[in-house]
């Protein structure tokens, strides 16, 4: 008997919110919004990121910022903001949220079928 269990193919999977907008506003402003600081703070303010810098950009396409909760127990999040133009000359823009840490993940379904592992003493 061994003590390894082998986890879920979906618990390998990192879980993300992912919020998709139709925008009238062309790609270019949507960038400005979400990438300088005087914009961003009016909707997402410094006081919710773990730091006012983003961690990666491709410029005019995705910018990821990291949050962190002003309250115990301080999860930490990545929030990547995706922007391109759409069909109407407007902007489609996706908000995607990651937990940063595995434990951080969303609480499962009691019904969700997964598979459930327990351990003898």
């Amino acid at each position: 008997m061994s003590d390894a269990v082998e986890p879920d193919a979906d618990q390998a999977l990192v879980q993300a919110l992912v919020i998709e907008y139709e925008l009238d506003a062309p790609p270019e402003k949507v960038w400005r919004a979400v990438t300088i600081p005087a914009l961003r703070e009016r909707w997402l303010p410094d006081c919710d990121l773990a730091g006012a810098e983003p961690e990666a950009t491709i410029t005019g396409e995705e910018v990821r910022y990291r949050l962190r909760e002003s309250e115990p127990p301080f999860r930490e999040s990545h929030v990547t903001f995706r922007i391109e133009p759409n069909e109407a000359g407007g902007t489609r823009f996706r908000i995607i949220q990651q937990a940063c840490d595995e434990r951080a993940r969303l609480p499962q379904a009691a019904n969700s079928n997964r598979r459930t592992v327990m351990r003898a003493a």
